[in-house]
C-alpha cells in the first residue's frame, strides 16, 4: 500500500483545448499558481516525485521538487490521453472539422477514441501500469504524482468510486488529491471522505 498525492498541472494558455500529447509550458497565471501548489504539498510527507514527462506538469513537479528538496522522477507513461487529430482543437473546430467522428464520439465515449489518437483502454493500461510499479517501489511511503487531467479522473473513478461530475469539478488546474493505493486498499466509496480548503480532497471525497 502506498498513499499517492495526485497533483494536476498548472494553468497553459491551451485551455478549452483538447491537449493531450502537445507539450506547451505554463502560462503567467499558471507559474503564478505554483508557489501555492508547493507549500501545500511541501509538509504532506512526501518521499518521491513522479511527473509526466510533458513540460506543463515538469514544471509544476519542479515547484514540488524545490519545496521538499526531492528529485523529479519523469514518466512518459504518465502522459495524458494522445488525442491525435484533434490535438490542440477546441469542440467547435472538432465538430465542425469531424462532424460524424464527433458524434459517434458523444456516443460511444469510452470506446471510441479521437481519430489517430490513443485508444481509452490503452490509455487506462498504461496509468494503471504505471501506478503499479510507482507502488512496488515505495510501500508504505508517499509519493507526488504531477499529471493531467484525464490521468486523475480515470484513477479517481477507479479506485474511489467517484462520479464523472465528481472527477471533472474536483480536478482543476493545480488540484491536490491524496489517495491509497492500490485500489483494494483504498477507502469504500461513501465513507469518510472529506475535503480541506484550498482544492485539496482526503481520502477520495469531497465534503457534501
Amino acid at each position: 500500500m502506498i498513499s499517492l498525492i495526485l497533483i494536476r498541472h498548472a494553468e497553459t494558455d491551451m485551455s478549452g483545448r483538447f491537449c493531450g500529447h502537445s507539450d506547451p509550458d505554463l502560462n503567467a497565471a499558471g507559474r503564478a499558481r505554483l508557489p501555492s501548489i508547493a507549500r501545500q504539498t511541501a509538509s504532506l510527507g512526501i518521499r518521491r516525485i513522479f511527473s509526466s514527462d510533458l513540460l506543463r506538469a515538469a514544471r509544476t513537479a519542479d515547484s514540488v521538487g524545490h519545496a521538499t528538496g526531492l528529485k523529479i522522477e519523469l514518466l512518459p507513461a504518465l502522459r495524458e490521453i494522445h488525442f491525435g487529430q484533434w490535438e490542440g482543437l477546441n469542440w467547435v473546430e472538432i465538430e465542425a472539422r469531424f462532424p460524424r467522428h464527433a458524434q459517434a464520439w458523444i456516443r460511444e465515449f469510452p470506446a471510441r477514441g479521437a481519430p489517430g489518437g490513443e485508444s481509452y483502454q490503452d490509455f487506462s493500461r498504461r496509468i494503471d501500469r504505471s501506478l503499479d510499479s510507482i507502488a512496488r517501489g515505495g510501500a508504505n511511503s508517499i509519493a507526488a504524482v504531477v499529471t493531467h487531467r484525464g490521468v486523475m479522473r480515470h484513477v479517481l473513478s477507479r479506485i474511489c468510486g467517484w462520479s464523472e461530475r465528481e472527477t471533472f469539478e474536483r480536478t482543476a488546474y493545480g488540484a491536490i488529491v491524496p489517495v491509497v493505493y492500490p485500489p483494494g486498499a483504498a477507502i469504500s466509496p461513501g465513507s469518510n471522505r472529506q475535503t480541506r480548503h484550498g482544492g485539496m480532497s482526503n481520502d477520495c471525497k469531497e465534503e457534501k
